[in-house]
């Protein structure tokens, strides 16, 4: 039996509604309390992202044996060099994007904030 059931996965950055905005871009989904220092974005579905700001945020490194990544998060797309394109033109960072002649089926980018995601591609 489950303790407890997930309601949101929060993100501390410097600017929640920006952060918000970039991945309401990247989703879809509602904003709600922009301008705030919580920032919520309801996505399709249940699921829901949350947008703290932390003042002195220091953005995690990536990849790095002696400092944790923390936790990052792994977006499905269905057309790889489009979604790369597209978030890379509203402010992501290409972290890595060798896929081994798409051998792999992962490429790794940092969100304008730096925190570390991956787009997937089946």
């Amino acid at each position: 039996m489950a303790i407890a059931k997930l309601t949101v996965t929060v993100v501390d950055c410097p600017d929640p509604t920006a952060l918000a905005r970039f991945y309401q871009q990247v989703l879809g989904g509602e904003l709600k309390h922009e301008g705030e220092k919580w920032v919520d974005l309801f996505l399709p579905g249940e699921a829901r992202l949350a947008f703290q700001e932390a003042p002195g945020f220091v953005p995690p490194s990536w990849p790095s044996a002696k400092d944790s990544q923390q936790l990052h998060l792994d977006l499905r797309v269905t057309d790889m060099a489009e979604a790369q394109e597209r978030v890379l033109a509203l402010g992501a960072r290409p972290l890595d994007l060798d896929d081994d002649g798409g051998k792999r089926d992962f490429r790794v980018f940092a969100d304008p904030a730096g925190h570390p995601f991956c787009l997937i591609h089946p």
